[in-house]
């Protein structure tokens, strides 16, 4: 792998790690430079979850340092997230990969419009839904945040942070935290379906990663020094740079694409 190449993966990775600790959808980076590289994109969606696995276990020992986990209402929440994921995953590495390409934008579109209606509920926790117990819907859903999970990650953030703020009452900070810690505790078994199916791209995933590790670290840190309307910020921007590649503002595989090309004819 020449070094263009690595430079890009990692510094795409800290960016990626930082926007999905503080909010979500950094996959889109991920995998549209894992595909523009020339990996299939069912073998992107795979490789992209070493990363996202070692990404997370920073992020949650950064979390958990700074005592701000609620690890008994994360480890109820990841259990049908988990068995959802494992659905999600077997659909994924089954899939047409023209099929799995259309519904990439699909699924982006629709991330947008949720995440953009009352944004104001997902900022400040309630403590009269903290101190409940979880309600047999919560898990239902979140066993449908899992199938989602499991199919291709991307902006799974979004969906966790807003079953963890309106289901259980939580602020952004600590939702951040639980959410990392859910998505570390089921990215290892949706891997070994990814791993069993030779969807896996082993050198661009670890080095990927590296840049992961770094990013969530530094947003995991911020994210608790700054408070919640820092949080509020990021995942605005990113919305909103989100949308302008939806709508077609700007194409950000266009951006990216020199870069990865020269990488390509230097080898």
């Amino acid at each position: 792998m020449p070094l263009s190449e690595v430079v890009v993966l990692v510094v795409a990775g800290v960016l990626v790690g930082f926007i999905n600790t503080l909010a979500g959808g950094g996959s889109v980076i991920s995998l549209s430079i894992l595909i523009m590289m020339g990996l299939p994109a069912t073998v992107a969606n795979g490789t992209n979850r070493i990363a996202i696995g070692l990404q997370n276990l920073v992020a949650v020992s950064s979390f958990k340092q700074q005592k701000v986990l609620e690890w008994k209402k994360s480890l109820y929440l990841s259990i049908p997230t988990l068995f959802g994921s494992l659905v999600g995953a077997e659909i994924a590495v089954d899939i047409n990969e023209q099929v799995f390409q259309v519904a990439i934008g699909v699924i982006m579109l629709i991330m947008l419009i949720f995440i953009l209606f009352k944004p104001q509920n997902y900022i400040y926790g309630r403590a009269e839904i903290r101190e409940k117990k979880l309600s047999w819907k919560i898990y239902v859903i979140f066993f449908f945040i899992g199938i989602y999970a499991g199919f291709i990650h991307m902006g799974v953030g979004y969906f966790l942070l807003a079953g963890i703020v309106l289901g259980a009452g939580y602020d952004l900070v600590k939702s951040n935290a639980m959410k990392v810690l859910i998505i570390l505790l089921y990215t290892p078994f949706t891997l070994l379906i990814f791993f069993y199916n030779h969807e896996i791209n082993w050198k661009y995933g670890l080095v990927l990663a590296v840049g992961n590790m770094i990013g969530a670290l530094v947003a995991s840190r911020m994210a608790v020094k700054k408070g919640v309307n820092f949080v509020k910020w990021v995942i605005v921007i990113v919305v909103l740079i989100t949308a302008a590649q939806m709508f077609g503002i700007y194409d950000f595989q266009t951006l990216l694409f020199p870069v990865i090309h020269h990488a390509h004819q230097i080898k």
